[in-house]
């Protein structure tokens, strides 16, 4: 196998909705019908860290943040699916049991190998047509508090998630595509216990008690439900029924886009811009993924919008350019001080480089043309050498100099960034896919839609457009490439990474984590600790977290020794803790078949045979 650094090969596509209404059948669906079983899964005991070992396979592989999920999945790899299909199981059920995370009222990138090539496939949420830099400003022309903005229909971008895996379901999937929604249908019709995870969540939760629909769902009698308590979702189910028979156009188009429209256009503090035509018009697309030699391996990750990929590997490029820490790991297998120091000052300078140049391509030009300019080595020696034994400090690490470019660009003020769901999925074909997934904070846009079916429940629309900075430039007047603009994709941090072997090109994992700006930092760890320092999927994953977005540095609350703290504020680190919820999945590929891990800080798990 070959793993193109150029333009993938393409194949010719048949929309889904196209095939539906000639008659043609979807990719090489197979003979036999999916039938779905109900599980005899049970909620995890706790919404807190749990211990866990992970899983080893040999045939295939599924891991996502919710046992129903992976079940779904499992099964559906189990009956001949492809990860394709796997996916589209996984992620129905996921908008129902983890609908604070994601769903099809998000959007969402998927990396894909099909044994001979990697393609992107980018559901990244829209900005409505109508919108311009102000969006977010206020009267007096100051950017809304972050939450104002959030819980409210100013947020909410076109969704992404359905037309995108219908895109990809056209080239690879082998089940019918109707079959794959069978899973969520049945657990909304029949119920599902409500797990500690999406409790903890709602009882901490404010802005969703304001929406009608939300609060007579999720807060009956005024109060939060409880864990293990069995939650039907009638209303969601009948929106799945009409995605499965009609495609992504059921959901883009008709009564139920008309709903999401007049949800938004009409929220009760402040309106949003999303029209019908903005629905109807929006395209999944098929971007050229950016494979990047690191050590003895080809790290293939998301183009931009994200900023993922290029930061991570920007971090993993500068590391190599840095002495070698003797001891990375400490005895009771942490994360020494020395390496911290390093990890974090590469953390600095990539987030410089991230706030300054990365956006939509479709508005915003790479430096020098080409957005692995970022990545070159020399250039990253050059970052490298500004790191020294003391830290470069809150706001000391600058943007660099990757290539020249046709508009100058102001660097993005930091703001919060939350949610998102992973799901890594390797199956008997030869496919492997990674894929997070979300609706950007917990809840969204805090806004329930039922579809027009005036049923109970629904999904929850997205708050995706507050990933656009709410500051269109900076006081010097220049345009940050980050800034609201009608029809652009928000930049995310979303990190879907597939990893080769350079030599022989086979797939060695699948990765990535939910975690908003600190996906970057998980997922960069991650890597280091599986393919340089030898830790297996679920000991990489059971690592403490350790960021910094350039300003003040977070340890994971409760996991590291005094002294560490000590030290790196000795160094001028500005260190503190802080509770680090990542949720990390990752398959790798081993002698035996695979090894699975996920994240000890969530609900979710792996499967496979």
């Amino acid at each position: 196998m070959t793993l193109p650094a150029t333009p993938f090969r393409r194949r010719l596509l048949v929309p889904v909705t196209a095939a539906l209404m000639l008659g043609l059948p979807l990719a090489a669906q197979a003979e036999v019908a999916f039938q779905y079983d109900l599980p005899a899964i049970a909620p995890e005991v706790a919404s807190e860290t749990q211990e866990k070992s992970g899983w080893a396979t040999e045939r295939f592989a599924v891991a996502a943040a919710n046992p129903l999920a992976t079940d779904a999945g499992y099964q559906v790899l189990k009956a001949g699916g492809s990860a394709v299909d796997a996916a589209v199981a996984v992620q129905m059920v996921l908008t129902l049991v983890e609908p604070q995370s994601s769903g099809i009222g998000g959007g969402a990138f998927l990396m894909h190998h099909d044994g001979e090539a990697v393609a992107a496939y980018d559901g990244r949420e829209t900005a409505p047509a109508a919108v311009n830099g102000e969006l977010f400003l206020d009267e007096a022309g100051e950017p809304l508090d972050f939450m104002e903005a959030a819980a409210s229909g100013l947020s909410v971008g076109v969704p992404g998630t359905v037309r995108m895996l219908e895109l990809a379901h056209a080239e690879y999937g082998r089940l019918p595509w109707a079959e794959l929604f069978g899973p969520a249908i049945r657990l909304a019709e029949e119920g599902f216990a409500v797990s500690p995870r999406l409790a903890t969540s709602l009882a901490s939760e404010q802005p969703l008690r304001d929406d009608p629909l939300g609060s007579a769902f999720y807060y009956p009698d005024g109060e939060p439900l409880q864990a293990g308590v069995t939650l039907k979702n009638p209303a969601l189910a009948a929106i799945l029924r009409e995605i499965a028979e009609r495609g992504s156009q059921a959901l883009h188009e008709g009564a139920i886009a008309e709903d999401l429209v007049a949800r938004v256009q009409g929220h009760h503090s402040r309106g949003g811009a999303i029209t019908a035509e903005d629905l109807a018009g929006y395209a999944a697309k098929r971007r050229d993924p950016i494979c990047t030699a690191w050590q003895a391996y080809e790290v293939c990750g998301f183009p931009p919008p994200t900023s993922g990929h290029l930061t991570v590997m920007q971090i993993l490029g500068i590391l190599e350019h840095l002495p070698e820490v003797e001891s990375p790991l400490d005895d009771d297998q942490g994360l020494s001080e020395p390496w911290l120091h390093q990890f974090l000052e590469a953390s600095r300078l990539a987030f410089a480089d991230r706030g300054r140049y990365i956006g939509d391509p479709d508005f915003v030009e790479a430096p020098g043309g080409d957005w692995s300019v970022m990545l070159d080595p020399d250039y990253l020696a050059l970052r490298a050498g500004l790191i020294g034994e003391e830290s470069l400090g809150s706001g000391g690490a600058e943007p660099g100099n990757p290539g020249e470019l046709a508009t100058a660009w102001a660097s993005q003020p930091e703001q919060p960034e939350y949610g998102t769901s992973h799901i890594s999925i390797v199956d008997e074909h030869g496919n492997a896919l990674a894929m997070t997934t979300t609706i950007e904070a917990a809840f969204g846009s805090r806004i329930l839609a039922d579809g027009g079916t005036g049923l109970a429940g629904g999904y929850l629309l997205n708050n995706e457009l507050t990933d656009f900075s709410f500051t269109p430039q900076d006081e010097d007047g220049q345009p940050i490439a980050n800034r609201v603009e009608p029809n652009k994709r928000p930049r995310s941090s979303m990190s879907p990474t597939l990893v080769f072997d350079r030599e022989s090109g086979e797939l060695v994992a699948s990765l990535g984590s939910p975690g908003g700006a600190a996906i970057i930092h998980y997922t960069a760890k991650a890597l280091v600790a599986m393919l340089d320092w030898g830790l297996d999927a679920q000991e990489a994953l059971n690592l403490p977290h350790a960021i910094t977005l350039g300003g003040p540095v977070f340890l994971e609350e409760g996991r590291f020794p005094a002294e560490t703290l000590e030290a790196l504020n000795a160094r001028g680190h500005d260190a503190s803790e802080r509770e680090l919820v990542s949720g990390l999945q990752a398959i790798q590929r081993t002698e035996a078949g695979f090894f699975g891990g996920a994240d000890p800080r969530r609900e979710g798990v792996v499967m496979g045979e």
